[in-house]
């Protein structure tokens, strides 16, 4: 009988603890539900911002940033911090241009400004954009090489820009939209090479923070190179008609319907995935230059040309796993970031002379737009087969990029600043300083960089 009490007793406190284990179950796995659906609603905001951000990061950016890391250690890492806003308020200018006037940027720029404004911006960027694609494509088979030594190189490089050209052109665009989202990702394998090598945080957190320079002509025409990849016109153009592409894929097909309004709701959308975009280019900046510090640097590896030579050099260092995953880093950047760069000199190119474009287009009713970009693509492939040095196709890249940049980003700040052209949405005074900074520094950096060719 007293034992029979005894469980009684017993019974009530077991029971309540077995409840709040269960309500503990519970509460974390609605606590997880929802953190789940919290970063899947920010993932499905993310589009235009987040692939521009991400194609800023092409094989010839990798090169920059490897030789960066190491030439110079972790002297230069503040660049990663510094480019950060100046990218970002260039690139939310653009998208804000897209989104209130429902037309891409070299649109915006024949409509207000003389047309052989145009007619120069666009050729300079085709040139930029042809001679990147070539050393890109070259990146891309070389980086194929590593993991298979035994492919032809010239075989590589036509399989690739057919591949490219093929998804390009025949892939729906919603579906193609899509898939630049997912090559994204790729970006990761970069941050995944840092810490599998292992850095000082102190040391990353020192040079993140505290400007160094040493002034010499080397280290001043690697920061040109960085402001260069960094903030290019490409990126300009394809961030503006990426966001009217997205404009109509949500059913707003013609201009009048995009002008009609913006909600309050977009903005923000669009605010969120610019930044997002531009903060994941620069992380990736970051890392790389890390990576290339603390391992090829230190071992007092510095002649370092391509992403292709970084990735070798740090296998017998890093060990395997980071050598693959830089590896993998070059080709799958190089798949993202060729069509951004075809893609931006045929909208700029079909927008000037008021052809059909646009992505979301079959090829029967843009022939010139796809025609642009199959142009592109055959010429900077057959750089690769004329003896013209990738070292100089980005050279001289550079020096168009160089030339063309501090134009059009004067036109972007002052469309940006004109209720004549996005109507309430002109800049704060504070984003119009940081933009005609930014405007000045790319000034000084096209400047020095084409003085340095001849010094």
């Amino acid at each position: 009988m007293d034992n029979t009490i005894e469980k009684i007793a017993e019974a009530p406190s077991f029971m309540l603890e077995k409840s709040i284990d269960a309500g503990k179950k519970i509460t974390d796995s609605a606590l997880s539900h929802k953190q789940v659906k919290k970063a899947h609603g920010y993932w499905t905001s993310l589009g235009p911002g987040l692939v521009t951000g991400a194609a800023d990061d092409d094989p010839s950016g990798i090169a920059t940033y490897s030789q960066t890391g190491a030439q110079y250690g972790f002297q230069l890492l503040w660049l990663s911090l510094f480019t950060f806003p100046l990218m970002a308020v260039v690139q939310e200018m653009c998208a804000r241009i897209g989104l209130m006037t429902g037309r891409g940027l070299a649109g915006n720029i024949r409509i207000n400004y003389p047309k052989w404004v145009l007619y120069t911006c666009g050729i300079l960027l085709f040139i930029a954009n042809t001679l990147n694609i070539g050393a890109d494509l070259g990146a891309m088979a070389e980086g194929v090489k590593l993991f298979a030594p035994q492919f032809n190189f010239a075989v590589l490089a036509i399989f690739f820009t057919l591949f490219v050209l093929l998804v390009q052109i025949f892939t729906p665009y919603e579906r193609y939209a899509k898939y630049l989202k997912y090559l994204v990702l790729v970006l990761f394998s970069y941050v995944i090479t840092a810490l599998i090598v292992g850095i000082d945080p102190k040391q990353l957190f020192y040079h993140l923070v505290i400007p160094s320079l040493t002034f010499s002509k080397g280290q001043f025409f690697l920061i040109t190179a960085i402001l260069g990849t960094t903030i290019s016109p490409y990126l300009f153009f394809w961030q503006t008609s990426h966001e009217v592409e997205e404009e109509i894929l949500h059913g707003k097909t013609s201009i009048r319907l995009r002008q009609e309004g913006v909600s309050k709701k977009e903005i923000r959308k669009m605010r969120i995935d610019v930044w997002s975009g531009m903060f994941l280019s620069n992380a990736v900046m970051f890392f790389i230059i890390a990576t290339c510090a603390a391992v090829l640097y230190t071992h007092g590896i510095k002649n370092i040309s391509t992403a292709a030579q970084a990735a070798l050099a740090l296998r017998p260092l890093a060990g395997q796993y980071a050598f693959l995953l830089f590896g993998l880093g070059i080709v799958g950047m190089g798949l993202l970031a060729i069509p951004v760069l075809a893609g931006s000199a045929a909208y700029t190119i079909s927008e000037s002379f008021l052809w059909k474009q646009g992505l979301y287009r079959k090829l029967k009713d843009a022939r010139a737009f796809y025609g642009i970009i199959i142009l592109q693509m055959v010429i900077g492939l057959s750089l690769n087969f004329v003896g013209f040095d990738p070292i100089k196709m980005l050279i001289y890249s550079a020096v168009a990029n160089g030339l063309v940049a501090p134009v059009i980003l004067f036109l972007i700040v002052q469309m940006t600043s004109s209720k004549k052209v996005v109507k309430e949405l002109v800049n704060p005074p504070f984003i119009a300083m940081i933009g005609w900074l930014t405007t000045i520094f790319m000034v000084i950096s096209g400047i020095a960089t084409i003085v340095s060719l001849f010094i």
